[in-house]
């Protein structure tokens, strides 16, 4: 067998691969050495070969949690993505493999490449009401581009799209791209009424170095950026830096800032209820917007997710929580399931691609149902 993560967003080291029952890997730690659970690697080996992957440093891995009741995604085209049977024992994930074609691709959820991404940019633009901007570099070179869709109108609401500030979260892109394609059809009422209020500012990936990079959640600088917001660097966070410049140029009036969660098998929302100047409007708008999500889309549910924060105790480095304080607006940072979703469980594919993008879509539904309260 070949096993090789040379690519965009690959992640494995391969401990020993002498026995095919017990093929040893490790998923290389994020910059920094504090992150780790990601991993992404091609196998290559004779159609109908057996083999056992095992992850050897599972047990040490960023979410242990992670691991209970977890699925790896594997694709031969690298369009499909389906579950392998996987399990966590003793310490190690084992992953169990028999090849049906002689390449096949196993990551931690089905990636989201930086060629996809510029496939995206480059697709968009060709519609009337979308301009890229150039926001800055990366640590590593790269473009941050900020996405406009409308005129820019400034009577109209502003909001602000963000995913991809943890790079593992690749659900989060795929969330943007299904997102995009509604609002930008020409013959969907649902986008035609948001822009005729609304301005969207859109970063699909706001942390492209740790993406190429095949980071869970850090930066090139091994830095978090989901807590860099009340104070972000040009020298070690730079993508929020741009950001917080850019949005006190715009002003916010909703956030959505599109995460996946490790252990949890759930889509839910994080709103900004322990921000200190959270009041009854902010409170309306939120449970008005939670409601039209739940009519919006089955995938999201609210009897599961994280414990709210104490009034005023919310911790103003996270995007969400800095942006509902900063410009006193709607703002929640959505979380997907790495695993399946428990509410409606797909044996064969799990959470996908798929669902993330119909999420997005269904997005826009909540959002056109408070947009005109914003404000």
């Amino acid at each position: 067998m070949r096993i090789s993560a040379q690519f965009d967003g690959g992640n494995i080291e391969v401990i020993n691969q002498d026995n095919s029952n017990d093929i040893q890997l490790a998923i290389r730690k994020d910059e920094g050495g504090e992150f780790f659970q990601w991993f992404n690697f091609r196998c290559q080996g004779p159609v109908g070969s057996r083999y056992t992957l095992n992850i050897v440093n599972a047990k040490d891995a960023s979410y242990v949690k992670g691991w209970e009741n977890y699925q790896a995604v594997a694709s031969y085209d690298r369009q499909t993505w389906f579950r392998l049977p996987t399990c966590y024992e003793n310490g190690q994930l084992s992953i169990d493999l028999t090849l049906e074609c002689e390449s096949i691709q196993i990551a931690y959820f089905a990636p989201y490449s930086y060629e996809r991404h510029l496939d995206l940019l480059a697709g968009i633009q060709m519609h009337s009401q979308v301009s890229l901007e150039h926001l800055g570099l990366t640590l590593d070179g790269r473009d941050m581009t900020l996405v406009k869709v409308g005129n820019g109108d400034q009577n109209k609401k502003n909001v602000w799209i963000t995913a991809r500030q943890h790079p593992g979260e690749t659900m989060a892109e795929w969330l943007v791209e299904g997102l995009l394609s509604r609002l930008l059809d020409p013959d969907d009422a649902t986008a035609k009424a948001l822009l005729d209020q609304a301005n969207f500012y859109i970063v699909p990936n706001m942390n492209p170095d740790g993406s190429a990079r095949g980071h869970l959640r850090t930066n090139a600088a091994g830095v978090n950026l989901n807590r860099e917001w009340q104070s972000p660097s040009p020298n070690q966070s730079p993508e929020v830096f741009y950001v917080v410049n850019r949005m006190h140029e715009t002003g916010v009036d909703l956030f959505y800032d599109v995460h996946g969660d490790e252990g949890l098998p759930y889509v839910f929302l994080a709103g900004c209820e322990g921000v200190p100047s959270y009041d009854a409007r902010m409170a309306a708008l939120q449970k008005d917007f939670v409601s039209a999500l739940q009519m919006a889309s089955p995938d999201f549910q609210t009897e599961f997710g994280y414990d709210k924060d104490e009034p005023s105790q919310a911790n103003l480095t996270v995007g969400s929580n800095w942006v509902a304080e900063t410009f006193g607006c709607l703002s929640n940072t959505l979380e997907m399931p790495f695993k399946d979703n428990d509410n409606m469980p797909d044996p064969m594919s799990g959470w996908s691609p798929e669902r993330a993008m119909y999420l997005g879509e269904a997005s826009l539904t909540a959002m056109l149902a408070v947009v005109d309260k914003l404000r």
